[in-house]
């Protein structure tokens, strides 16, 4: 097992299930999670309910077509995943950024994401580095999609494009929604792109905490609305529900990377115990689930 870092708080020993996908763009988020868990001396539970499966390239074809995006403004990115698949679309024989009349141009992703926008992606996307200098890379101070439309300001009837997800198997949380209302709301002509594809891993997600020979988590940390929705599914698909599962593990320790995601597991009647103060990346929650483990 990995040894906690000297100077970090530490979850030596203690089992932690995470619901993150392992798979799909953005440097594969459960990955990324399961890694900085090790790092404090945790034992990962993978237990993904969700899947990102990206899409064929063509389908955002339209937006990348010489001079496609100088009637945009901006460009908004709401997860890693929107801006991996967006940059797997991005052609090498023209530029989809051209006119000069399109600048200044601003591409605005959230907290961590932003390492993904860098000078090959902007090359790419404006023809080489001289374009690439005018386009301006936006991190609103507070990363969630409401912080993101107070970052972008009044749109003033321009246009922004929002690659997203479609959603299969699992309702739609509201949180893609919401933002784009609230794009719509500053004033923003908001434009949606299918970028990729969130889908319910299916029935037998929640395996790894109903089989009968399981070992008891000691929390559980949802980084997403739709994974909590994915695990009830899952659990109602072998005749489980939450109720039980609680009554199951009473000590298991109920954790959310960042307020939405708290607020969107509460709207599905899961309670949350834990919540990260700093939402930016997976440090925060893991920074968190730390400090509820350690003594007081």
């Amino acid at each position: 097992m990995a040894q906690p870092q000297p100077g970090t708080l530490s979850l030596a020993g203690r089992r932690v299930a995470f619901t993150t996908p392992q798979t799909g763009g953005g440097g594969a988020y459960g990955g990324r999670l399961g890694s900085l868990l090790r790092q404090r001396g945790a034992r990962p539970v993978p237990v993904p309910t969700i899947a990102v499966e990206p899409h064929d390239p063509d389908r955002l074809r339209p937006f990348l077509l010489p001079g496609a995006l100088d009637h945009f403004a901006a460009l908004a990115f709401t997860s890693r995943s929107g801006i991996s698949a967006f940059a797997r679309a991005l052609p090498s024989s023209h530029r989809p950024l051209s006119d000069a009349s399109a600048f200044p141009f601003t591409i605005a992703a959230l907290g961590s994401d932003a390492d993904l926008l860098d000078r090959a992606f902007l090359s790419r996307l404006c023809g080489g580095d001289a374009g690439a200098t005018r386009v301006t890379v936006l991190v609103p101070e507070v990363p969630t999609p409401a912080g993101l439309v107070e970052a972008l300001g009044r749109g003033s009837g321009r246009r922004v494009l929002c690659p997203v997800p479609d959603v299969v198997g699992l309702r739609e949380p509201p949180v893609v929604p919401n933002f784009l209302a609230g794009l719509e709301e500053a004033g923003w002509v908001a434009v949606r792109a299918p970028a990729y594809t969130t889908r319910w891993a299916g029935p037998g997600c929640a395996e790894a905490l109903v089989d009968p020979d399981a070992a008891a988590p000691d929390a559980v940390v949802f980084t997403s609305t739709a994974e909590v929705e994915g695990l009830l599914k899952g659990l109602d698909a072998v005749g489980w529900s939450w109720a039980r599962l609680r009554a199951r593990w009473p000590g298991m320790v109920v954790a959310a990377h960042g307020p939405v995601t708290a607020d969107g597991a509460r709207s599905l009647g899961v309670e949350v115990d834990v919540v990260s103060a700093r939402f930016s990346s997976f440090h925060g929650v893991v920074d968190a689930l730390s400090t509820a483990f350690s003594p007081q």
